[in-house]
């Protein structure tokens, strides 16, 4: 079968006049309708109207125009068929071989959430799908495009053969099929929406990617990206170096990226997570002195862990991951005490997530290990606008939780200087990032940098996150920061005076007073919560009474 007959109606015109102009001098004949004959013509191309071939003008504004036999015949007769090559000739149907067809673009359309239902309505295409399923129903003998990045490499198929191949004729069809799914989704979607005022839910993915295996090495696990995604993620990153990311990987570097994001723009911030909660998180000048406090904020889970920037990674950054000049420490507790091991091979980590980094960078790091992944995932901020979690049996859509606080009302005697206000809000956007019940201990290093030292995660209540795990870490680490500085006095009266410049944040409200006394013992003065409690009046009184300043922010961070 040599290609002789195309038909070309399309709504997106992109290099379609060139496609023409070049099987035009094939000897193609070309069948086509309304504003696309008009160009085709317009550009020198030979073009029959399509009302030539059915004898029946184009009606309704365009509505009916290719619903006819003698198109959907050409389209649909099967060559091998004998009784269909009959009713061809009985019925002089003129067979089509390659359909160029794109559709109305209700999608892109309805993206406007001000668009009109009537607006809506006309952009359902009714020809167009009918015309690109018959063919590729039919792709056997009918080869069909429907998009124009696809135009350059069928064009060279057929100057070199004449046709194109059937393997790709395949390919092209199903290409058809994974288009109407999506189109016709987001047309149930609209429709039932606007006219049956109920939501309903269709999901397509891309081509899945195999992981090695799931959460655990005795499950099966797929990665699928989503195509209607353009938010900066590590889903749409790009991978630079290293072994294919996991499924923990995935999971924990978009802990770890999403992280980064929620602080502001032109601030250089850095994650280290581990399971999904923040180990580690601090500003910094730049992304290497970012990197160093929040790897200080827990060195032993940051061994290991997924770490995220918002900035370019740049060789300082690299250094102190992987240089040879660089005394690399891990940790051991022993009887109770952090006890340093040098580790010759530099810091191990799973995977590095930024919007960019240096050559030399990624040529350093691709040099010390075969094994560390490097993400690069642009700097896009669109957001989207669902996420998305299975229960057994059910499927659970939310807003994403873009929003840190409505306010930052100091609801106390004491308030908050401007200094610790800064270092609440940065603690804010840690707490919102670590699994409830979260208590998050934030730190002032330097004027205007700030990191965490302490982090309660993932408790039955909130009391035991911080006098069981938020308090003792931030000991921990300023002990040990302590020791390394060789800072002058006791470590008792350093404790005092560090931790008294700390702000407690919760990500859910005090239901009664007892996370102010024990947070007024322990030498805490500066508390962020969202407030809301029918006992709020409870932890006020407290606060009041003991010297200390409490915040509401007015927003919970609830993370499951």
């Amino acid at each position: 079968m040599k290609t002789k007959r195309a038909l070309i109606s399309v709504s997106d015109k992109t290099g379609v006049v060139e496609f023409a102009q070049e099987i035009d001098k094939l000897g193609f004949e070309i069948i086509s309708t309304g504003g696309t004959a008009k160009s085709l013509r317009a550009a020198g191309v030979n073009v029959k109207d399509i009302s030539e071939v059915t004898g029946f003008p184009e009606i309704m504004d365009g509505r009916v125009k290719t619903l006819h036999p003698l198109i959907h015949g050409g389209i649909l007769a099967r060559r091998d068929h004998s009784d269909h090559l009959k009713a061809v000739e009985q019925q002089k149907i003129p067979l089509i071989d390659l359909i160029v067809v794109n559709l109305y673009p209700f999608m892109e359309v309805t993206k406007d959430e001000n668009v009109t239902l009537e607006t809506a309505i006309e952009n359902i295409d009714i020809g167009g799908p009918t015309m690109i399923r018959a063919a590729a129903k039919n792709y056997q003998h009918v080869a069909v495009v429907i998009e124009p990045e696809d135009y350059g490499w069928v064009l060279e198929q057929i100057k070199a053969t004449g046709e194109v191949g059937l393997k790709d004729r395949a390919k092209l069809a199903v290409k058809v099929f994974h288009l109407m799914s999506r189109y016709d989704a987001t047309v149930d979607t609209y429709l039932s929406r606007h006219l049956l005022k109920e939501e309903r839910v269709h999901f397509s993915y891309g081509k899945g990617v195999a992981l090695r295996y799931g959460e655990n090495n005795h499950q099966e696990a797929t990665f699928y990206k989503d195509p209607d995604s353009t938010e900066s993620s590590v889903a749409n990153g790009e991978v630079l170096h290293g072994k294919a990311m996991s499924y923990n990987n995935y999971v924990d570097a978009n802990a770890a990226y999403e992280a980064v994001k929620d602080l502001p723009a032109g601030i250089c911030a850095v994650s280290v997570i581990k399971h999904t909660n923040p180990c580690g998180l601090a500003t910094g000048s730049n992304v290497a002195e970012a990197l160093q406090m929040a790897w200080e904020g827990d060195p032993i889970s940051s061994f290991g862990g997924v770490i995220a920037s918002n900035t370019k990674i740049d060789m300082a950054f690299a250094q102190f991951l992987k240089g040879d000049q660089v005394k690399h420490i891990s940790y051991q507790v022993i009887n109770g005490e952090y006890i340093p091991q040098e580790v010759p091979t530099g810091k191990f980590v799973e995977v590095v997530i930024a919007p960019d980094f240096d050559h030399e960078a990624v040529e350093f790091l691709k040099q010390k290990s075969k094994m560390i992944r490097l993400v690069k995932v642009g700097s896009t901020l669109e957001q989207d606008k669902r996420t998305f979690r299975t229960i057994t049996g059910g499927l659970l859509i939310q807003t994403p939780d873009k929003r840190l606080m409505d306010g930052f009302k100091v609801v106390t005697k004491m308030d908050f200087p401007e200094a610790i206000k800064s270092l609440a809000e940065f603690t804010l956007v840690a707490c919102k990032h670590t699994k409830s019940n979260a208590i998050v201990l934030g730190r002032e290093y330097q004027a205007g940098k700030f990191h965490v030292i302490g982090m309660g995660a993932g408790q039955p209540n909130r009391v035991d996150s911080m006098r069981k795990l938020a308090i003792p870490k931030a000991k921990e680490n300023l002990k040990r920061e302590f020791e390394l500085r060789n800072i002058s006095g006791s470590f008792d009266d350093y404790w005092k005076e560090e931790v008294s410049k700390m702000v407690l944040v919760s990500d859910g409200f005090f239901p009664f007073d007892d996370t102010v006394r024990e947070a007024s013992l322990f030498g805490i003065r500066y508390l962020v919560q969202p407030g809301g409690s029918l006992r709020d009046e409870d932890s006020i009184k407290a606060c009041d009474e003991l010297s200390m300043a409490m915040a509401c922010s007015g927003l919970r961070h609830f993370n499951h």
